[in-house]
Order: C-alpha cells, then structure tokens, then sequence
C-alpha cells in the first residue's frame, strides 16, 4: 500500500530533475542552537527515523554525495551520520571547524582563548585522527560581521592554516560581501589559493559586484536556502552569475531544513529534494550538470 508521503514525493519527483552522481554541498542532518553553553538533548533514533527517507528521496533524485555542514558544537554527530550513510546510499561528508555565526552559540570558551595556530592545530588533528572513526572532509566556519572582528579574522586564519595543511576546501557561513572580500585577504597572507574557498550564503548579499569580485578573484559563490515560492532571488543570482560568465565558480545547495534539536519532531524538517523539483527544473537544462556535479567536483574534490 502506498503511503500518502511515497504518493507525494512520487508526484513530486514525476515534474524533476534527475541528475545521477550530484551533490547537496550545504545541507545539515541535525542542528542544535543550544551550543556549547546549553547543549540540547535528543533520541538519535528519533532523528534517524526521520532524516532517512528524506535522504532516500534524495538518493532516487540521483544524490550521490550529501555534505552535513553542522558544526562542532552545534550537533555534529558523525556516528549518526555513518549509520545514515549505511542505510541510505548517500555518501556523507562531515567536516572540522568552529562555526562562528548565531550569536556565538557554536564557540566554545577555547576558542576564545586560544590562538588561531592552537585553533587550527586541533582541526588537523581531527582530520589526520578521525571524528568518532569518521575523518572531515572539509572545514565549517562563520563569521558574525560584515566587518570581520578579532574572533571572526581568528576563526577564519585558523581554518586558513588547517586548509594550508590538509588541502580541505573552507565553506564559510557568511553574509555580506564585504567580509568575504576580507576572508579572502586573510587566505592570501596565509598562502591558501581561493579556490578553497566557499562564500555559503552569498544570496544575502544583494550588490552583484560582490558575486563578481569574489568569483572572478577564484573562490566559489554559492546561493542556498532553497524553498518553495521562496527563491526568485537565488534564482536570479544564478542567471546572473551565468550571463556573466561566472557559472564555473557558482555552487547551489538546498540548506532548508533539518532537524531542529529542541523542536517537537525536531520542528520543520523539510527534507532536501526542492532542489530537484522546484529548483533545477526553472534553470537552462545545460546547467544542471555543471552546477551539481562537475563544480562541487572541482571545489570539494572527488
């Protein structure tokens, strides 16, 4: 017997794209915005139960790899995440890194403290040792200002120095362009190509200069937070990019949803296959491989 959610998806599916071999660069299975200063408490079974047919209606769109950009001190649970992968089929990244966004909420009073060689020391480590058996395959940061501060410049030279060190591509929660200019400042000095780098969140910015100086610096561009009846803007950001022949450093992601620990059935758990069925579908045909594919190829690596 069908259920009413196989019957929508099938529905849903029927109107997508099918894209064998792509990648979700910027999704999260679970995030906990208590932190590390009032961690919440959650039924990891829970959350398996319902992240798993969502990562499987993914896999039937043609998902091969899905990169869980949760934090460090903000839920990362890479043993969740391994059980996922098993029972999926869907290839799971997880990652290293302090995430220095949500009023602080992921930083811990370390990394306060410590200097940024102490604070990249430990994301190597974590990388040469493994994350509860699983090794980070690229590193997480934010930054909280559109002029970086002293904690966000720290957060972002040490991920400079782990990216220098391990070759890991940095994905930084970052809104205003301004400050994705000053990341980038701080990778030069610490000689990390900008191809390394991702400006995640960059639809926040809506001055295209920015999209065009950052791309055509190297580094990567990417618009997310796709929802339903939600996403002209990324949209046009896209068309922008390519009618300016930047598409080659433009990534998307879906970024709308996860389990939100604290939230009764962890609140409003999307899923992530709007990318297939809504997004995609509005974009040139030809694009397609491009974007989900061979760019997260080239930015994250096989």
């Amino acid at each position: 017997m069908t259920t009413r959610r196989e019957f929508l998806f099938a529905a849903a599916a029927a109107a997508s794209v099918k894209l064998s071999n792509s990648w979700l660069v910027h999704e999260h299975v679970l995030v906990d915005f208590g932190g590390v200063v009032a961690p919440g408490s959650y039924d990891p079974g829970e959350v398996f139960r319902l992240a798993l047919p969502k990562l499987q209606d993914a896999k039937a769109l043609g998902c091969r790899r899905f990169l869980d950009c949760t934090p460090a001190h903000l839920g990362r649970n890479p043993g969740l995440l391994q059980r996922l992968e098993d029972a999926s089929g869907v290839e799971i990244w997880t990652n290293t890194g302090i995430y220095g966004a949500a009023d602080r909420k992921g930083v811990p009073p370390y990394a306060r403290t410590s200097g940024h060689d102490v604070l990249a020391g430990m994301f190597i480590s974590e990388w040469t040792k493994g994350v509860s058996g699983a090794k980070p395959r690229f590193i997480k940061t934010a930054v909280a200002n559109a002029k970086l501060d002293e904690l966000d410049r720290k957060l972002v030279r040490a991920a400079a120095i782990a990216s220098r060190e391990t070759g890991l591509t940095i994905a930084s929660h970052t809104g205003a362009g301004t400050a994705a200019i000053e990341e980038l400042e701080i990778l030069d000095a610490e000689k990390v190509r900008p191809e390394k780098f991702v400006w995640v969140h960059a639809n926040s910015e809506k001055d295209h200069a920015y999209h065009e100086k950052v791309a055509r610096a190297g580094a990567w561009v990417e618009f997310d937070g796709f929802r339903e009846g939600k996403s002209d803007w990324q949209l046009e950001c896209v068309r922008w990019m390519a009618s300016n022949d930047l598409l080659e450093k433009t990534l998307i992601a879906t970024d709308s949803g996860w389990y939100n620990v604290g939230q009764p059935n962890g609140g409003n758990f999307e899923g992530y296959t709007y990318i297939y069925t809504g997004f995609l579908p509005q974009l040139d045909a030809k694009w397609h491989k491009k974007l989900m594919v061979d760019n997260p190829e080239r930015a994250f690596g096989k």
